[in-house]
Parts: C-alpha cells; sequence; structure tokens
C-alpha cells in the first residue's frame, strides 16, 4: 500500500517524463544562445557591415511567422515528440556544418545565413510541438508548475548561454559551434528517451478547415483569445529592452558592463520567479493576478523610463522580468488547458505568430519612438500604453478578468471544438 506521504504528486523530479524534457530543453536553449553569439559574431567578423546582423534575424523571422499555421497542423497530425526530435536532428546537422566548414576555413556570409535559416524552418516546426508535449507529461493540477519550471530552463539559457558562449568564442567560432552541437546532441538524446504519461488521443483526419482550426478555435473561446491578444499588445508597447544601450550611454552614463547588467536583469527576476512559481500553485482569482502582473510590467517600465540611477534601473528591469514570468505562467497554462489536446499544435502555432510579431514589431516600434520622441519619452509611452491595455482588456474580457482558476473542466471546451 502507497504511503500517504508518497512525493509523486507533489514533486515534478517524480515524473520522468518531465525530466527528460526539461533537460532536452535547456540543453537545447544553452546550445541555441551559443549558437546566436558565434553567428553574430563571425558574420560581422567576415563582412564588417551591421547590416548582416539584422539579416540573421530576418531568416529566422520569416520560416517562424510563414511555416506557423503549417507546424502547428503538423504538431497534431503526428507524434509531436518526434516531430520536436526530428527538428532538433535537423538543427544539430546545420550545427555541425557550420562547425565544419568554419574549421576547414570554407566558411562565408551565405553559407552561414543558409543554415541559420534551415535552423528557423526547423524551429518553426520544433516550437508548437514542444509547446504543446507539457500536458502530456504532468498530470493537470502540475500543469502551472511544470510551465514554470520549464520557463526556468529559457531563462538560465538566456543568463548564461550567451556568456559561455562568448568565453568559448577566444577558442575559436569552431569551439563554439562543436560545443553547441553536443548539447543538442544531448537533447535529442533526451527526446528520444521521453515517454508520455498520457497517452496522446488520435488524430483527426488532414484538411484545409483543420489547418486555420487554430485561429477559430480561439476566435471561439474568449478567454484564450483575450489572453493571446493582451500578451500581443503588452509585448507592442513595453520594448524597453530594445533601448537598453541608449540608456546605458546615455542616460545611464555605464560602460558595456552596465549594458550587460541591464540586459541580464529581467532574465534574473524572472529565472527567480519561476523558481517561486515552481513550488507555490496559484490556486484562485488568477485572472486578477494575470492583469496585476501585466500592470506591474507597465509599471517597472515606467520606473525604468524615469531613473538614472543604475541601481534603480536595474530593479526596475528585475521587477519587470519577474512581473513577466507570472503574466507568463498564467497565459502558458490556461492556453494549454482551456485547448483540447488534438488542437494544442495548431492553437500554440497561432500563439507563437502573436508572440514572434510582437517582439519584432515592439523593437521596431520602440526603436521609431525614440528616434522620433526620445528614448525617455518612448518608454514612458510604452508603459502607460501598457497600463491602458490592461484596463481595456479587464474591460473586454470580463470572464477573463473574474477567472478564479487555471483548470476547467472538459466538457466546458467541447463546445468550441465542435464549431469547427
Amino acid at each position: 500500500m502507497p504511503s500517504p506521504t508518497a512525493p509523486r504528486s507533489d514533486s515534478l523530479l517524480q515524473h520522468r517524463a518531465f525530466v527528460a524534457f526539461w533537460c532536452a530543453r535547456i540543453a537545447s536553449g544553452f546550445g541555441f544562445q551559443m549558437l546566436s553569439v558565434a553567428v553574430g559574431w563571425q558574420i560581422y567578423a567576415i563582412t564588417g557591415r551591421a547590416f548582416d546582423l539584422g539579416l540573421i534575424g530576418l531568416v529566422q523571422f520569416i520560416p517562424s511567422v510563414l511555416l506557423a499555421l503549417p507546424a502547428g497542423h503538423v504538431a497534431d497530425q503526428f507524434e509531436r515528440r518526434r516531430v520536436v526530435l526530428l527538428g532538433q536532428i535537423a538543427e544539430w546537422t546545420a550545427i555541425v556544418l557550420l562547425a565544419a566548414l568554419t574549421m576547414t576555413h570554407r566558411i562565408h556570409e551565405t553559407g552561414i545565413l543558409t543554415l541559420v535559416f534551415v535552423i528557423g524552418v526547423a524551429k518553426a516546426f520544433e516550437s508548437p510541438s514542444m509547446q504543446s508535449l507539457l500536458p502530456a507529461l504532468v498530470p493537470t493540477s502540475m500543469l502551472p508548475r511544470a510551465v514554470a519550471v520549464s520557463g526556468s530552463a529559457f531563462q538560465m539559457a538566456m543568463i548564461l548561454g550567451p556568456a559561455v558562449g562568448g568565453l568559448l568564442y577566444v577558442a575559436g567560432p569552431g569551439v563554439v559551434y562543436l560545443t553547441a552541437a553536443a548539447l543538442y546532441l544531448v537533447a535529442a538524446t533526451m527526446m528520444a528517451r521521453l515517454r508520455y504519461e498520457h497517452t496522446p488521443p488520435k488524430r483527426e483526419p488532414a484538411t484545409l478547415k483543420t489547418l486555420f482550426a487554430g485561429v477559430h478555435f480561439i476566435r471561439a473561446r474568449k478567454d484564450v483569445l483575450g489572453v493571446i491578444s493582451l500578451d500581443l499588445f503588452a509585448v507592442l508597447l513595453g520594448g524597453a529592452t530594445a533601448l537598453l544601450p541608449i540608456f546605458a550611454k546615455d542616460i545611464l552614463h555605464t560602460g558595456p558592463w552596465g549594458l550587460g547588467l541591464l540586459r541580464a536583469a529581467p532574465a534574473v527576476g524572472a529565472l527567480l520567479m519561476s523558481v517561486w512559481l515552481a513550488r507555490h500553485d496559484m490556486q484562485r482569482r488568477v485572472g486578477m493576478i494575470m492583469f496585476a502582473s501585466v500592470a506591474g510590467f507597465g509599471a517597472a517600465t515606467l520606473v525604468f523610463a524615469v531613473s538614472t540611477a543604475l541601481w534603480l534601473s536595474l530593479l526596475a528591469l528585475f521587477a519587470l522580468g519577474a512581473f513577466d514570468m507570472v503574466s507568463m505562467v498564467i497565459r502558458g497554462a490556461l492556453v494549454q488547458l482551456d485547448t483540447p489536446d488534438a488542437m494544442r499544435g495548431r492553437v500554440s502555432a497561432v500563439n507563437a505568430i502573436f508572440i514572434n510579431t510582437s517582439n519584432q514589431l515592439g523593437e521596431f516600434e520602440s526603436g521609431m519612438l525614440a528616434a522620433w520622441l526620445g528614448a525617455v519619452n518612448a518608454t514612458l509611452l510604452g508603459g502607460i500604453g501598457t497600463l491602458v491595455v490592461v484596463g481595456l482588456w479587464m474591460t473586454m474580457f470580463p470572464t477573463l478578468r473574474r477567472r478564479q482558476k487555471l483548470h476547467v473542466e472538459p466538457a466546458d471546451v467541447e463546445p468550441a471544438t465542435n464549431t469547427l
């Protein structure tokens, strides 16, 4: 007879599938961040043109948006673990080619951009399947904590990955690529060994109608639409991090070391908050907590905008990252729990379009406003805009505002599925 104090229901570590998933995510996350550093340094060393650094982002952004809907459809038609595994193998192959071309001195700008594009295509297919895997790996009651712990893997990679990549680059870009390839091999191995805790349901036949089913589902589910659109506009308006070089140099009068601290502060705040969320369940008033955290994000943006002291700016960015992690965990868990498993890939793909678009356009919007109004005024306007959006969304989505729990009964989501 099992002991009533058995830890299985309380500890994520007792769920081997989740542990394998987390290890795979942290390994691939570290590898990708190291890869990003090496590619940027190498292509700038070859061409000396800042424009080419923008091309690196462009060749990743194009497939992430154009292939999002087909990738979501693939995630819902095929076994998601296998889709993720194939994506990671494709990325590993491209990274090995980067290492081989670099170490044989046959690397050039076109080759780098082509292989980065291949990685972007693989990631476009990997991402919705990766996001949709999580609910099959842990009990429903543990999903918010699993989302938080999964987010901590991303934040750790964001903080430490570029630093490790920069240190290894001293030995040459080929060393960075080989290390990143080794990490991707670890990720693929862990993904190959992953076994579902819940058996995935049978997939529906593929049609043109099912390709756009995710869009129709989001329109039919007010809470999901509210969560995804709130994320879009909050990120679009609150893009203070895009202006960090201006604040570091012209307002805070610090050097590259200060800029590094400013860039790290939001990730540190998010990481520490993810650790706290992994140990504490949110049981009530999750709608108001989400809106309050987005409002906190906007308020922290305002404090950062008016700060002229490095310590206060770091504190504001730390709080900004922590608030963003709270809202991210609630948004991520709510979307996953409100979406039937058979549609999670397509809904995740539409969500990815919103996120990628808001990140890219948010940086563009911040840069344009800064050029027009100045960095401080642009950031102030972004913080105020975020607070206005929170107020509007609380009025437009009252059921989301009154939402008490993340989990909803399966019967509650069936009517929306049947309208497709």
